[in-house]
Formats: C-alpha cells, sequence, structure tokens
C-alpha cells in the first residue's frame, strides 16, 4: 500500500500493514488454515478483522470526519469570539491552538494513536483555538476595507469547492494514485519546508522580510498558490489510503485515524487560502 504525505494518514496505513492484521494482503491460504485450526472463526466476519469487530465503512469515515470538523468549527466560532471582545487574547490562543495541536498531531502520529476519539477530538478542540483567531487576526487586522465575514466565507468555501472537487477527480480516476506521483508531492512538500525555513533564517537578518513568501507581493502569492495546490493533490493520496483501507477490512476506530489525517489537510488548506485571500484584497 502507497504511503500518504499526511503524516497522520501514514501512520494510519503503517499500522494497519503487518502480516496477521487486517491489511496483511500477503497472508495465504496456509496462514488462513491455521488460523481456523487455533480458533473459531466467525464465518460472516470480514477477512483480517478480529471476532466482534466490524469493519470499517464509508459511513464510518463521514460520520467521525463530520465529528471532528464539528468539534473544530464549534471552537473556532467560540475563539473567534474572544477574540472579538478582546483582541489581546490573539496571540495567547493562537499560539495555545497552534502549539497544541502540533503536539496531538505527534503524539497521534509518532505514538500510533490516530485511532484514539479522545486525541483526535482534542486535536480539533485545540485547532479550532488556532483557525478562530487566525481567521480574526486576518479579517480584522491584516485586511481592511473587506468585510470579515466575506472573507472569512470565500475561504470557507474555497476549502470545502477544493475539497469536493478533488473527490470528483478521485472518484472520476481523472488523475491516478501511483508510487510515483506520491513522490513527486512529497519531494515538493520537502521542498516547501526548506524554504520556509530557509526564509525564517534569511529574516532574521534583513529585518524581517525574509525571502518574501508573506509579504503579499507577487512571490508571495505565487508560493501561497503553489502550497494550496500540493494541499489539494494530498486529498488525492488521503482519500487513496483511506479508499485502501476500507477495502482491506480494517477495523472501524481507523476511522477517527482518517478523520484527522483529513482535518489536518483542511486545515492547512483553509489557511493557504485565507493568505492568498489577504494578500490579493491587502492596500
Amino acid at each position: 500500500m502507497r504511503e500518504s504525505t499526511n503524516p497522520v494518514m501514514r501512520g494510519v496505513v503503517r499500522d494497519n500493514q503487518n502480516p496477521g492484521g487486517y491489511a496483511g494482503f500477503g497472508a495465504g491460504m496456509q496462514g488462513a488454515q491455521s488460523a481456523m485450526l487455533d480458533q473459531q472463526v466467525d464465518p460472516y466476519a470480514r477477512a483480517g478483522v478480529p471476532v466482534g469487530q466490524r469493519a470499517l465503512t464509508i459511513d464510518d469515515v463521514v460520520t467521525k470526519t463530520a465529528t471532528t470538523l464539528g468539534v473544530l468549527i464549534a471552537s473556532a466560532a467560540v475563539s473567534y469570539g474572544l477574540v472579538h471582545a478582546n483582541n489581546g487574547l490573539a496571540f495567547p490562543l493562537l499560539l495555545i491552538g497552534g502549539l497544541g495541536g502540533l503536539i496531538m498531531v505527534l503524539i497521534a502520529s509518532f505514538g500510533r494513536k490516530q485511532d484514539n476519539p479522545g486525541i483526535v477530538l482534542t486535536y480539533a478542540g485545540l485547532e479550532g483555538l488556532f483557525v478562530g483567531s487566525i481567521s480574526y487576526v486576518f479579517a480584522n487586522f491584516v485586511v481592511s476595507g473587506v468585510s470579515a465575514g466575506v472573507l472569512i466565507g470565500q475561504a470557507i468555501l474555497g476549502t470545502f469547492g477544493v475539497f469536493a472537487g478533488m473527490l470528483v477527480v478521485y472518484k472520476t480516476g481523472a488523475i491516478r494514485v501511483t508510487p510515483r506521483f506520491t513522490r513527486m508531492l512529497f519531494a515538493a512538500m520537502v521542498g516547501v519546508m526548506v524554504l520556509i525555513l530557509g526564509n525564517l533564517v534569511v529574516s532574521l537578518f534583513n529585518g524581517g522580510s525574509g525571502l518574501g513568501l508573506y509579504d503579499g507581493g507577487p512571490v508571495a502569492i505565487a508560493f501561497s498558490l503553489f502550497c494550496i495546490g500540493l494541499a489539494a493533490f494530498s486529498f488525492l493520496i488521503d482519500f487513496d489510503s483511506a479508499d485502501r483501507l476500507i477495502r482491506a477490512g480494517a477495523p472501524a476506530k481507523a476511522a477517527w485515524g482518517i478523520a484527522l489525517g483529513l482535518t489536518v489537510t483542511l486545515v492547512w488548506l483553509y489557511v493557504e487560502i485565507l493568505r492568498l485571500l489577504s494578500f490579493i484584497n491587502s492596500d
């Protein structure tokens, strides 16, 4: 199975890819016969799914993803309201939400707890603080002369529009997810990270302007468009990973890991679209 460029989705796939697990494609008839001799097997269970556990379905993915996004949106609304009432809370909420969300993703990825609903929903709550506060900052401090509601609404519509568009692209097979495609996307993401780090280092020596990735100029707009494209194409690999887990008969709890991976990409896409809109609407 191909690995996703999303570290969360990669962990979900990796954990479900052992020979005795539910994604063990190489387990032959000999292993199956041995297992039947060792223990009583439910004849109605899907191959590889432990007795008593339900196999993953698309409904599980939709439900868990909707729940995760619901918590994130509710938290973002609260965060936005708090910053609106007291602008001084913008930076603390942004910092707590951003760092807290990152820590939850790292715990889920490296601790192999992607299917833990507590960690996933905690991430959603913390990331909501980040999304709400950064939305307020962009819509009210960075941009002038444009309604905050309009700017944020455009970013939300753009995010879910891209998501829906890439889902159609995946379902129709217009772009096939191949190992080469995955490697190219991963290399592009590494390049973006190197540019961001380089921009940070250069900004320490030239008064904060860096390489011009975030100053609203042509380079910044081009870089933002490139990041939006990367986030969009990342959905294809995430969809493919989820599809393969469903067909492999993964346990239903794997839906939480898929929901976390999709939410991470959605937040990244939303922030990049919001940033691009702020560049376009800045004086």
